[in-house]
């Protein structure tokens, strides 16, 4: 009877050991719960300081930085480079590389629902399209053909008339 008791307990050690060992390894965290909680509501005035907080921060890292067509460092970023980068570091979130693939992402959204870390899309010419992050006060963060990263205002001439649409990741 001892000896049975012994091999039924050592089963039970060995079954117990293998459930926590594959559980343990299959632990699923989803990106949404590892995204700031401040990106997901901003509905406080608390969460959209956190958010231009770390725009703005992240936005003194880059200015000047020169706009280079499939550039994605100090020495020359283009636009949805510049708005990859802004996502990943300050949010953690992952954004596709090209601003049309990133144009199909979250909800669209109105221009007067717009808030601070929204994307907010401009069509450029026949086939070419601007991406940038909403700050506030009609003004974006972008890293433009002329300047560099920089603020702009959406309400200025240019891209007022150029604006195609906007989108909450």
């Amino acid at each position: 009877m001892k000896q049975t008791n012994n091999i039924v307990f050592r089963y039970f050690l060995v079954v117990l050991l293998s459930i926590s060992t594959v559980t343990g390894c299959g632990t699923f965290t989803s990106k949404l719960s590892q995204r700031p909680p401040s990106l997901l509501n901003r509905e406080t005035d608390a969460d959209t300081k956190a958010i231009l907080d770390r725009l703005y921060t992240h936005y003194q890292q880059w200015q000047g930085t020169p706009y280079r067509l499939g550039g994605e460092s100090r020495s020359g970023i283009d636009c949805s480079a510049l708005v990859r980068t802004v996502y990943q570091s300050a949010f953690g979130v992952d954004l596709p590389r090209l601003t049309g693939v990133q144009a199909q992402l979250g909800n669209e959204i109105g221009r007067h629902e717009l808030k601070a870390g929204d994307l907010v899309f401009f069509k450029t010419g026949k086939r070419t399209q601007h991406v940038g992050i909403y700050l506030e006060d009609r003004k974006f963060l972008h890293a433009s053909t002329s300047v560099g990263v920089t603020i702009s205002r959406m309400d200025n001439t240019y891209w007022r008339n150029k604006y195609w649409k906007s989108v909450r990741i």
